[in-house]
């Protein structure tokens, strides 16, 4: 794997329950204690709806960067979503980050009566719309006909053509490749396929399924490969002494996980302060992962700051 340094280490805090209730209180920690970005998930109709939430973060913050993390792209018509991302940075001073993935959730295909497609054809809607949205958000009118939108004469009033960045977050070969040719940013969470409950997804830590992915968005990207950051969705955060007894029966209970996975997974920043932060310059020298996004807030404080040291 070759060391991707020039892109800066940045940390996202993704707001989830009483921080997400209280948004307009939680985006001036987040910025105070050093977060790049503060990022709102989006799983209708559950807590607040991600672009407004963020457009009242926008309001109490000057610095923070905002970011969906990721909204679902089958709930959304991207010409109506390009407009909206474009009025979100233009409010909050060029500071937004649009991040799409493909949905998986049945509950909210039925509440929405929106049809639940195959993951493969979700993943097709996906592709299409972040092109769509790529040449929107570049400025540029939009005459489309595809498999699932035909658009004429599409626009956005963008302020600053291509300032938006777009994030595509999932996984599978066809999609990592198409995000390396076409988003500025791409999220890894480790995850497989969604399993019959529709909700949880199957875990791969491992280090080969991690580098196998970034191989398939390299693959896609070609020259530009050095161009799109790599992020890593945390999901767990735990600052100890005893990183050992933390690690071992989260890996009793995921299939395939071994000790030295943990130990090296970008979705895993566990052990002392110190620890966490040699854990996170080697995920940015080994595989040129820059970006982590993380649920945890004021435990993060010193971590950030002493990667920025």
């Amino acid at each position: 794997m070759p060391i991707r340094d020039h892109h800066p280490i940045r940390f996202g805090f993704q707001a989830t329950g009483d921080h997400l209730a209280d948004i307009a209180a939680t985006a001036p920690r987040a910025e105070a204690a050093g977060f790049d970005t503060l990022c709102v998930a989006d799983h209708v109709p559950s807590g607040l709806s991600p672009m407004l939430a963020l457009a009242t973060a926008a309001a109490a913050t000057e610095r923070v960067r905002l970011g969906t993390m990721v909204l679902n792209n089958d709930m959304r018509n991207p010409v109506q979503l390009a407009w909206e991302a474009a009025t979100l940075d233009r409010l909050s001073g060029g500071r937004f980050e649009l991040g799409l993935g493909a949905g998986h959730t049945p509950a909210e295909y039925a509440a929405t009566g929106i049809g639940l497609g195959s993951a493969a054809v979700r993943k097709r809607r996906l592709m299409e719309s972040v092109e769509v949205l790529k040449a929107l958000l570049a400025g540029e009118t939009v005459t489309h006909s595809g498999e699932f939108l035909t658009l004429d004469g599409a626009t956005a009033e963008v302020d600053v053509a291509g300032r938006v960045p777009i994030l595509v977050g999932g996984n599978g070969a066809r999609l990592l490749e198409h995000a390396g040719r076409f988003a500025d940013i791409v999220g890894l969470q480790g995850m497989g396929r969604t399993l019959a409950d529709g909700h949880r997804h199957e875990v791969n830590w491992t280090i080969e399924h991690l580098e196998a992915q970034i191989d398939q968005v390299r693959a896609g990207a070609g020259d530009r490969f050095g161009d799109v950051e790599l992020s890593a969705l945390v999901q767990l955060v735990a600052v100890t002494n005893d990183a050992a007894g933390v690690l071992e029966p989260l890996v009793d209970r995921v299939d395939g996980l071994t000790m030295d996975a943990a130990a090296a997974a970008p979705y895993l920043l566990v052990g002392t302060e110190a620890e966490i932060v040699d854990k996170v310059k080697r995920c940015r020298d080994q595989w040129g992962i820059t970006y982590f996004v993380v649920r945890e807030l004021d435990a993060m404080q010193p971590i950030i700051t002493a990667c920025r040291g």
